[in-house]
């Protein structure tokens, strides 16, 4: 379902020359990814690399952390729709999109992109 999501936003953003990993990580782990990643302490959803290639493609890894993911999930079957959403936003990142930090992100180019994203994906994984 979520490198689907991915591989689905590759797509939409017609880029063919990308490759995007995910990987689903438990909370200790992202913990210790997190602190390596960005020297914070504490969980976070999703964290995601992109190591650009000689040949121009792209190769991304996007982490996803269920467990996080659940705090976020408000509604019945609310946690598939996160995990959705957490994968193209890994995605977007990896592409190269990026969002201002707080709250102004859900106000962000990326973030109304996302959601777009999402949505379209929601309809179809029901």
């Amino acid at each position: 379902m979520l490198a689907r999501a991915a591989r689905r936003v590759l797509r939409w953003e017609q880029a063919a020359r990308a490759r995007v990993e995910i990987t689903l990580l438990d909370a200790a782990a992202m913990r210790r990814l997190n602190r390596r990643a960005t020297g914070r302490r504490g969980l976070t959803d999703v964290i995601a690399y992109t190591l650009p290639q000689t040949d121009g493609s792209i190769v991304g890894d996007v982490y996803i952390c269920p467990d996080a993911a659940a705090n976020w999930a408000g509604e019945p079957g609310g946690l598939a729709t996160e995990l959705i959403r957490l994968a193209v936003h890994g995605t977007l990142h990896v592409l190269g999109y990026d969002h201002p930090a707080g709250r102004s992100r859900t106000r962000s180019a990326m973030w109304r992109r996302q959601e777009r994203y999402v949505a379209r994906l929601a309809r179809t994984t029901r």
